[in-house]
């Protein structure tokens, strides 16, 4: 039989014929050379290969018997017997998965979810418009006027003789004041810096309030369509999720038993309908009559095109039932994630108490402080009303290329804010699905949702498309080669 093990790199490292052939054959099994259950050569053999005594090969297999390596019998032949972590790894792969939390094992088994986008095909050749991507123009940031706060910034905090118990687990000071500052100005809401909680973007905050508020089993309503990510946060803390409708005016309200709502009264994601004052108010009374929260997220409703915004749910709330949660992940650098929660007073204690147990010290205070000090210097705010007329005049013309070219495919919502645009499919599920895939095929990418309609039972598809990152010759070509595919795949497509 054919066999080899590097025999002769061991003589030189051990005094004998015996001892070398032995570490040669172990070694080889514990790096898994030789695997479990593989035949070794009879002692015969193995002295004939390796110029040894028969009575050696004999002594060495008696030896890796004794320590399980390997087992023989008479008639039957040597085998490896020795398994590698790695090997029974393979053979159990769901070992040491008893050892989670529920919390941990629910967790576990949603590591696998994504949102329902449009997955990624190999477009070698084409020309990709990709109305999927998320997140700021960064061609337009000011890099030397942040890198110089920057800067600044951490020459401060280098020379800072603080020490660490002296910062606010809830944030750094400064930049909870002029988070403060600002929501008072330009959202009405009457916040002081103590009400004010730093976080690591939005979705933290979302899934630090869940954790707080949620018990398994508890009811948690939902926008349907909604954001799938919070959606997951609770369902991984054994939260029932209660899927409200949506419709042009944003979440029906309706006298649910639940503990918690989650709601973008703003700019409702993904449609961009914005909730009614009636609704509301409706909301908040729910709230009241059921002695439940409202976690308002404000979903990028800062970009407002057309028309003044209704006042949030914070302003109208005079019992402390709503969490207002912003963000600064779309007006910053894709990779400076800070998010913040304006916070009813008899929830603060909590939640410093939370931030303590996970996050005892700021993470990102140079970032924090360096923001703080671009707020206070009105850098900022310039930068903001910049922003908003570059993706002011790209919101205005995909809404036209939208609406004069594809709203026989889509039933477009109206939407004043935001960095998307979003459409109902007005054809079948069947249909939309063979459309979307040609689309990809030429490069064409976006992001999508689906619902379940209750009347027939049917699917029911939704699309959204981003901008920011988006020239307006890249989006011209995009959505004309849509139109061209729809023509090409039958006369009409809906």
């Amino acid at each position: 039989m054919q066999f080899h093990i590097p025999y002769h790199g061991y003589t030189d490292k051990y005094p004998s014929k015996r001892l070398a052939l032995y570490h040669a054959i172990r070694d080889c099994i514990t790096s898994e050379v030789l695997v479990m259950n593989t035949r070794l050569p009879s002692s015969r053999e193995l002295a004939a290969l390796y110029g040894v005594s028969r009575g050696t090969v004999s002594q060495v297999y008696d030896m890796l018997s004794s320590e399980g390596y390997i087992t023989s019998g008479v008639g039957r032949g040597t085998f490896v017997s020795f398994q590698s972590p790695k090997q029974r790894s393979h053979e159990f792969p769901r070992q040491g998965v008893y050892l989670l939390s529920d919390w941990g094992n629910r967790l576990n088994e949603l590591k696998g979810w994504r949102t329902e986008n449009i997955r990624d095909h190999h477009c070698e050749g084409l020309r990709i418009v990709d109305f999927q991507a998320f997140g700021p123009d960064s061609q337009w940031f000011p890099d030397k006027e942040w890198n110089r706060c920057l800067h600044a910034q951490a020459r401060l905090l280098a020379n800072n003789e603080q020490k660490h118990t002296d910062i606010s687990t809830l944030g750094d000071e400064s930049l909870r004041e002029s988070i403060a500052q600002y929501v008072r100005r330009a959202r009405g809401i009457a916040a002081d810096a103590d009400q004010i909680a730093v976080f690591n973007g939005s979705k933290q905050a979302l899934a630090l309030t869940a954790q707080l508020i949620i018990n398994p089993g508890d009811r948690v309503v939902v926008e349907n369509p909604g954001y799938i990510g919070a959606v997951k946060a609770f369902q991984a803390l054994g939260g029932i999720c209660v899927h409200a409708p949506v419709d042009a005016q944003g979440i029906i309200p309706d006298n649910w038993e639940a503990k918690l709502l989650l709601v973008t009264p703003n700019r409702q994601f993904p449609t961009g309908a914005v909730l009614t004052m009636e609704r509301r108010q409706q909301l908040l009374a729910w709230a009241s009559e059921n002695n439940s929260l409202i976690l308002e997220d404000d979903y990028d409703s800062v970009f407002r095109h057309r028309g003044k915004s209704l006042e949030p749910l914070k302003v109208l709330d005079r019992e402390g039932r709503v969490i207002y949660v912003g963000s600064f992940s779309s007006t910053l650098l894709p990779h400076v994630r800070i998010g913040y929660a304006v916070l009813p007073a008899s929830l603060i204690q909590l939640f410093a108490s939370a931030k303590t147990l996970f996050e005892p010290y700021p993470s990102n205070l140079l970032e924090q402080r360096t923001l703080a000090a671009w707020m206070q210097s009105g850098q900022y705010e310039r930068h903001l009303r910049r922003m908003k007329r570059v993706y002011g005049r790209r919101f205005k013309l995909l809404r036209e290329l939208l609406t004069s070219r594809l709203s026989s495919l889509f039933m477009w919502i109206e939407g004043d804010a935001g960095l998307s645009m979003f459409g109902w499919w007005r054809g079948s599920a069947e249909q939309y699905i063979k459309f979307r895939s040609h689309c990809l095929e030429e490069g064409i990418r976006w992001s999508d949702t689906s619902v379940q309609e209750m009347a027939h039972g049917s699917i029911r598809y939704g699309a959204y498309f981003y901008f920011p990152r988006l020239s307006e010759e890249a989006m011209v070509y995009g959505v004309n080669k849509m139109w061209e595919i729809c023509l090409t795949i039958e006369s009409r497509c809906k």
